[in-house]
């Protein structure tokens, strides 16, 4: 390994330190359950699947030693947790909380977070996962893109696009529940 930060905490893993999964977990928990939010649409399903990821970790570290970077590691594993998971039950929804989150962050109109939850519902489902992998994971698109396995041109025109729908949509009169 080269001497990062990144590559001491990997051999912790690796080498099954508590610390290390207690670093870990301290880092990236936060983005990985708010991405896990955007993805499920309840806090719920997200701490289940941010669980999922760690419990993973554990389970296979040994393969950890083939990883590059651990962060993008984290979130396709979030993405894999989340995919399972609304699987599970069928349905795919956006987080209320993240809707209610933009329309208290500010904007004029009160209604702004109920019309947003709704235009992001309504974008295809690999937008709304870049969306929320670069919104509430705080991910490059280099490393949606290798999270995802697409190429960066393709990680960047999704976001674009959902970006280009959700304006469209909130300059639209709302036209109610998805």
């Amino acid at each position: 390994m080269t001497g990062t930060p990144q590559d001491a905490l990997l051999e912790g893993l690796v080498a099954g330190r508590e610390e290390a999964f207690a670093a870990a977990y301290d880092e990236y928990g936060g983005r990985l359950f708010a991405a896990a939010c955007g993805m499920l649409g309840s806090r719920e399903e997200a701490e289940d699947a941010v669980q999922d990821v760690f419990v993973g970790l554990v389970q296979a570290r040994e393969s950890l030693r083939r990883v590059r970077n651990l962060k993008a590691y984290l979130f396709a594993s979030i993405r894999y947790a989340a995919v399972r998971r609304a699987r599970r039950r069928k349905t795919v929804e956006l987080v209320a909380d993240r809707a209610a989150r933009l329309a208290v962050g500010g904007g004029p109109d009160p209604d702004v977070g109920c019309r947003l939850e709704r235009a992001l519902r309504r974008l295809p489902p690999e937008q709304r996962e870049t969306v929320a992998l670069h919104i509430d994971g705080g991910l490059t698109f280099a490393e949606i893109a290798e999270c995802l396995g697409v190429g960066l041109n393709t990680a960047a025109s999704r976001y674009r696009y959902a970006m280009e729908k959700l304006r469209e949509a909130l300059k639209e009169p709302d036209r109610g529940p998805v």
